[in-house]
């Protein structure tokens, strides 16, 4: 009944804050459509200098897009690309094509260089390989590679902002305090506080789930349910590590200080760069990280298919996780009364 009364005052509490619902519900949808429009918008075409003899190849470069300039000699072509107006220049030399990258831009010139790759294999049919594909496909973009572990991040970064900041407010105005005074038990303070907050954790997590996949178009070759799961345990961590925090903060600038310190390293080690180019021993890091695990089950889910059998230690360690966070909560409240 205690905790039935906590969890309805922080429901209203919610819903007459705005703001909050905002930043809650809507800014993650911002930034996840943000970042689809940038990193997933329109082909850019690399522009390809071809000198002599190499303009046989104009035809096959421009089947894959390739936007196409012939110059009648080669330091015509190499000034074009100094001055920044080629991304590549093609002459031919001893027989065999020759090819220089302006490199500036190393995506820029891996993009090139596989255009180049596969025009000159399809110039010479015996030379072009069969592929396949384990998972994706080749219309697979960048934004469904690394958009499963941006939707753990945010989810994870706004839960644990919100947890924190409110959680706070409920100690410095006063109500944490008088619900010490009461009979109430520190336990049930932490599991009414997680219940409330977990009911927008919940919503929260189904919507960017839906808006995702529905909206954005995001690959899914798994099941949607499996999906929300992690993203909720995820935001259940979260939560339960921002108001465990924000036990140690005496205003709301501490808790953005934490931000740098638990939130950006998540994000070098979540899989949104490459760990196997990181040292071994900092590699090892990630084991520690919440939204490792989140993101390597995300991962599996949208793109490998992966079922509850497949990701199964990345939801047990979210759990644990959860309820270590939330055991040490309780024992947090023991600096405001003694029990």
């Amino acid at each position: 009944m205690r905790i039935r009364a906590l969890v309805v005052r922080i429901i209203r509490q919610f819903v007459r804050d705005k703001r909050t619902l905002a930043l809650l519900f809507l800014a993650p949808l911002l930034i996840l459509s943000l970042t689809k429009l940038v990193f997933d918008g329109r082909t850019v075409s690399p522009e390809i200098g071809l000198t002599g003899p190499a303009s046989a190849f104009a035809e096959k470069l421009e089947e894959q897009n390739a936007s196409i300039t012939v110059y009648d000699s080669v330091s015509e072509a190499e000034e074009a690309l100094k001055n920044g107006k080629l991304d590549a220049v093609i002459q031919i030399k001893e027989g065999k094509p020759d090819i220089t990258l302006e490199g500036s831009d190393p995506s820029v010139s891996r993009s090139t260089q596989l255009v180049m790759q596969k025009a000159l294999q399809s110039h010479v049919q015996e030379l072009a390989p069969t592929v396949h594909y384990l998972y994706g496909g080749p219309d697979m973009a960048s934004f469904d590679s690394f958009g499963p572990v941006l939707i753990g991040f945010f989810s994870f970064f706004f839960v644990f902002l919100l947890a924190g900041v409110s959680f706070l407010r409920e100690r410095t105005s006063g109500t944490l305090e008088r619900l010490l005074g009461t009979p109430i038990r520190r336990s049930e303070i932490v599991l009414g506080y997680l219940a409330g907050f977990g009911i927008f954790t919940l919503l929260q997590a189904s919507l960017i789930a839906w808006f995702s996949v529905q909206v954005l178009g995001m690959s899914m070759a798994g099941h949607i349910v499996n999906m929300l799961l992690i993203n909720l345990l995820l935001s259940l961590t979260a939560l339960t590590l921002g108001t465990l925090l924000s036990s140690f903060a005496s205003s709301e600038f501490q808790i953005i200080q934490f931000i740098p310190i638990i939130i950006v390293p998540q994000a070098f080690f979540s899989g949104l760069f490459n760990l196997d180019a990181m040292n071994p021993v900092l590699q090892k890091l990630s084991f520690i990280m919440p939204l490792y695990y989140g993101a390597d089950a995300m991962r599996g889910i949208m793109i490998r298919g992966e079922g509850i059998a497949d990701i199964q230690l990345d939801i047990y360690v979210l759990a644990g996780l959860s309820i270590l966070f939330a055991l040490l909560n309780v024992a947090a409240l023991k600096k405001h009364r003694r029990m």
